[in-house]
């Protein structure tokens, strides 16, 4: 039986990709080609991480322009 995951933070994520030294326009790249490919499972994995509504709007919108 799987144990139900802990959600992670937006701000935990971002910490995690960036001490892993992922750069902001990596980071930009990644949520473009999230949007692009699985565009579901993007909304979805950016309301486990806790973004409002608002933002996940403007990270979608600004993921599709590239």
């Amino acid at each position: 039986m799987l144990t139900p995951m802990k959600p992670i933070t937006k701000t935990e994520f971002v910490e995690l990709l960036t001490e892993a030294g992922v750069s902001d326009s990596q980071k930009q790249r990644l949520h473009a080609l999230f949007e692009q490919r699985h565009p579901d499972a993007h909304q979805n994995f950016l309301e486990f991480l806790g973004v409002s509504a608002l933002e996940i709007q403007e990270i979608r919108e600004r993921s599709r322009k590239g």
